[in-house]
């Protein structure tokens, strides 16, 4: 992906750009950032991080309600106050299924006194279910109930594509049952994870209480539960472990996964009770998790498991409950976890799950008024220029061998862009939001979406169909796909229209940072690995495959040396697919650029040559500031390296960076040539 970002909500609309279509050309609103946002006191052969964005920094404090800050939260700050006016004009006067359904989740949001009143009631019908269970059969039951309503408990299930066969869709089963965001969080022995792993079983004794325990009864379940998820910790694969793919694909018969993982699970039985019947195979992530698994099925009692899963539905049910339950999750998760000050308003927490509920019904009314064909097509366009740039580097590689670039170049040829908005939207028309409880909601929700995914077994695979809505600001490559998805919130600039913005600044912050990015996805450590038609399978030749991983893991070390907290260094392994897509990005979108007619006839614009505006563009998709507590749990679960480290980690590694701002030895930021990171 080419964006992760602390704030829950990442979807962003284009605003700025499209709602003022009768202003003249050059009648922009906002100051140019790229000038504006400047820190002269910073050399930008120091630290072009701070140089391009330190001024905007100092002056714009994060917010209480967020654990950060940056050109995201400019943009959805303005969404969030239209969406917000389009859920009161829909309540006030519902023109159709949808409208009544973005209705009826809004009002049961949005009823505090309802919500109040309620407590703990919505979902005592699912504790009740628990209570009732006697052994593990009764357990395992209960397990695919909740998996429906969206409640992850001892491990993670799911549909999607195969990896090694695209056109079919699998079912996959992977490590999961965690309270902590992963399992480094129950054994790493620095000060900030040692802080929130001693404050978790508290966290989970305050809520028992809430939920009418005794204080003794409810510290005895936080033990309990802290035990079984310490167990399942144990055998969890780490981060960078996740990363390869093939390590994490194995295929198991339905009657072999009982026999040989888990012969305390009646598979067959599971899946009929979730809503599949005839499955033949499924693919499992981590098989050592499911042996662990298994022995605690026989090891831990029947008690100490229906108090964890107790745990599971109140914690993940938390925030669409009274006001004690969800100012409670607050306090661990967003305070002590991310370092969040105080919460957003309630209308701004409802808008933020009504986008994961049916966002795509909300991105219809979107893309009609803020995504015009024009902007489309300046996109697709520019696409296929980063198209070429990658094809030509490709063909000028000195390292890699006729046969592999032949397979290569097929790849990058067959690689589909999708850009803007979905040519079909989903059909939300059975999903039952109507007026009952917001937790009841969310299980409707979450039966619909299960139901959803459930129902593509068996079926051929929909490569038309986005997994973002128009207005994320996000974007993504799909190696089963081999697609690069492009939504439209992407390419927004704060307070700009598309029309008034330089190819420079274009160029590197939409060109170098998203499509750049997502195109290199696809040539990644990860990506690689998938062939043209999406599936896994090796397409390198040995030699070139040794050499590949031989010029990533100069990037592994350079990465692996960078500490933004003190103590805690960026894991080079993990984040290496990231870090590739990104030193990609630039010289693609730098590629592009040069060819460009502003590049030839270099004009300055506010003082600054295309060339600077270029890699100040790319600076600026990049401008966050992060609280530490935020930016710690990230060094442990996030496969991105910190913002700073995306602008000053890939620079050094791009000769023209060195050449338009002179960069030398004595320099902070320079590399020399020889260690320089050299792939595609």
């Amino acid at each position: 992906m080419k964006k992760l970002t602390s704030l829950l909500f990442l979807s962003v609309v284009i605003l700025g750009l499209f709602s003022c279509q009768n202003k003249k050309a050059k009648n922009v609103s906002a100051p140019d950032p790229l000038v504006a946002d400047i820190d002269s006191t910073v050399r930008p052969q120091d630290d072009f991080f701070d140089y391009a964005n330190g001024t905007w920094i100092k002056k714009n404090p994060i917010p209480d309600e967020y654990s950060s800050t940056g050109v995201a939260r400019l943009v959805i700050d303005d969404l969030q106050n239209r969406l917000k006016t389009i859920n009161e004009e829909a309540v006030k006067n519902p023109q159709n299924n949808i409208s009544k359904k973005i209705a009826a989740f809004w009002e049961s949001g949005m009823d505090s006194a309802a919500l109040n009143s309620n407590g703990i009631k919505p979902i005592e019908g699912l504790l009740v279910q628990v209570d009732k269970v006697t052994d593990i059969k009764g357990l395992l039951a209960l397990n695919a109930e909740l998996n429906k309503k969206g409640v992850g408990t001892m491990f993670d299930a799911g549909v999607r594509q195969d990896d090694k066969k695209s056109d079919v869709m699998s079912f996959y089963l992977g490590q999961g049952g965690l309270g902590l965001p992963d399992r480094d969080y129950y054994f790493n022995t620095d000060e900030q994870t040692t802080k929130i792993r001693a404050e978790y079983p508290n966290h989970i004794t305050r809520m028992f209480q809430l939920a009418g325990a005794t204080n003794e009864e409810a510290a005895d379940y936080a033990v309990k539960i802290m035990g079984i998820e310490r167990e399942l910790a144990k055998t969890s694969r780490k981060l960078e472990a996740l990363r390869d793919p093939y390590a994490n694909y194995n295929k198991f018969s339905v009657s072999d996964l009982k026999t040989k993982l888990t012969p305390e699970v009646d598979w067959q039985k599971w899946l009929l009770e979730i809503g599949v019947d005839k499955l033949d195979s499924i693919v499992v992530g981590q098989p050592e998790f499911f042996k662990t698994f298994n022995g605690m099925l026989k090891t831990v009692p029947i008690d100490d498991w229906k108090v964890y899963v107790k745990w599971n539905i109140i914690s993940s049910y938390a925030s669409y409950l009274s006001d004690d339950f969800n100012k409670e999750n607050f306090a661990f998760y967003g305070q002590m976890l991310n370092g969040t000050k105080k919460q957003q308003p309630r209308w701004k927490r409802v808008l933020n799950n009504e986008e994961g509920v049916m966002g795509e019904a909300l991105g219809q009314l979107f893309v009609k008024e803020f995504f015009n064909e024009k902007a489309k097509k300046r996109y697709e366009n520019l696409v296929e220029e980063i198209r070429s740039a990658l094809k030509e580097r490709i063909q000028k590689l000195d390292w890699m061998s006729a046969a592999t670039k032949e397979k290569a170049l097929s790849k990058l040829a067959k690689m589909t862009k999708k850009v803007g908005y979905p040519d079909k939207w989903k059909d939300f028309s059975s999903m039952k939001i109507k007026k009952q409880s917001y937790a009841e909601n969310i299980m409707a929700a979450s039966e619909w979406w299960h139901n959803y995914q459930i129902s593509k077994l068996g079926k051929p695979v929909d490569r038309n169909e986005w997994d973002m809505t128009p207005q994320t600001y996000n974007a993504y490559y799909n190696p089963s796909n081999n697609e690069i998805v492009l939504p439209a919130g992407i390419f927004t600039i704060p307070g700009w229209r598309d029309e008034d913005l330089d190819d420079a600044f274009v160029y590197g912050y939409a060109g170098a940072s998203t499509i750049g990015h997502e195109m290199t996805h696809g040539f990644d450590d990860q990506g690689r690995l998938y062939d043209e038609n999406g599936n896994l399978n090796d397409w390198w030749t040995k030699e070139d495959g040794e050499k590949f991983n031989k010029r990533a893991e100069v990037m592994v070390k350079q990465f692996d040396a960078y500490e933004p907290i003190k103590g805690m260094h960026i894991n080079g392994k993990a984040s290496l697919g990231e870090n590739i897509a990104d030193l990609g990005g630039v010289l693609l979108g730098w590629d592009a650029f040069i060819k460009t007619e502003q590049y030839k006839k270099g004009e300055k614009i506010n003082g600054q040559t295309p060339a600077e505006r270029y890699f100040l563009g790319y600076a600026y998709s990049w401008l966050y500031n992060m609280r530490q507590e935020e930016a710690a749990k990230r060094l442990l679960t996030d496969v991105h390296s910190p913002a700073k480290y995306r602008v000053n980690g890939p620079f050094p590694n791009v000769d023209a960076f060195y050449k338009v701002y002179q960069v030398k030895p004595a320099d902070k930021m320079f590399i020399p040539d020889t260690a320089r990171v050299r792939i595609w």
